[in-house]
């Protein structure tokens, strides 16, 4: 009996296809791939090896923002090279233009950083914040802070200097194969440098229409907040309870009230 489908039949892995960007049954030529898949694969790979080289214009997402005020910063990597080298380079804030950061009564601070792929900070960080800001408005939030060079933790370093109570950093994501411009974004209660990682919440992600859409992170994110703010906490003791809403909780309770 024959393992090739009749002319005309189903593909019967058609439809996992069209439901995941993972590669699927990719077909075979003798013993490797056919062209096709073997060109695509080489094109996501570029696009990721690009994201994570790429640098990072804080100029162009400070006009995105206009008119919220920003300020620009960079970490203690000098150069790309010694920033994918030395992760600890890239948490810790360089003199440079660390003295604008002056404290305040803030209740947020929000770091826009290029992390391993400045092309989703680029595309998306910008249009996240609108949203968020949008979903508090009685919040202080100060400056939107642009770091160049960024590891998250960095946001501890920054939060602490602004004084907040909460940073958030929307930071590029390690890319895939089939995600060049990946935003990340990560929530820290009280900042301040040694915060473990273990202490944060994060939305992944965030990718439209590939992956989690600006106002859903946006509606995300304003509840993680409030929640955290409420509970004066984040990280694993705060869990996204957010698709359950008010009064929806176990025993009829709402998610501020659950230790």
């Amino acid at each position: 009996m024959s393992d090739v489908a009749p002319t005309g039949a189903a593909d019967p892995l058609e439809r996992l296809r069209a439901l995941t960007s993972a590669r699927v049954a990719l077909g075979r030529a003798g013993t490797g791939l056919p062209t096709t898949p073997m060109l695509a694969f080489q094109r996501d790979h570029a696009l990721a090896r690009d994201a994570v080289q790429a640098p990072f214009d804080p100029e162009r997402v400070a006009a995105d923002l206009a008119p919220i005020e920003t300020l620009v910063v960079r970490s203690q990597a000098v150069d790309r090279a010694s920033y994918l080298r030395r992760p600890d380079l890239g948490r810790r804030l360089h003199d440079a233009g660390a003295a604008g950061l002056t404290a305040g009564n803030w209740d947020l601070a929000i770091v826009i950083g290029d992390g391993l792929s400045a092309p989703a900070a680029h595309a998306h960080a910008a249009l996240v914040v609108r949203r968020l800001m949008a979903r508090l408005p009685k919040w202080r939030v100060a400056p939107v802070v642009l770091a160049r060079m960024a590891r998250v933790a960095l946001g501890d370093d920054i939060g602490e200097r602004l004084g907040a109570r909460m940073v958030l950093v929307l930071i590029g994501e390690r890319p895939g194969l089939s995600a060049p411009d990946s935003l990340g974004a990560y929530l820290t209660w009280a900042p301040a440098v040694g915060r473990l990682d273990s202490e944060r919440n994060c939305v992944s992600n965030i990718r439209p229409p590939h992956g989690l859409g600006h106002d859903a992170a946006a509606d995300t994110l304003a509840w993680l907040l409030r929640e955290a703010r409420g509970r004066e906490l984040t990280g694993v003791a705060l869990k996204d309870d957010s698709r359950l809403g008010p009064g929806l909780l176990p025993g009829g309770t709402s998610g501020a009230s659950i230790a």
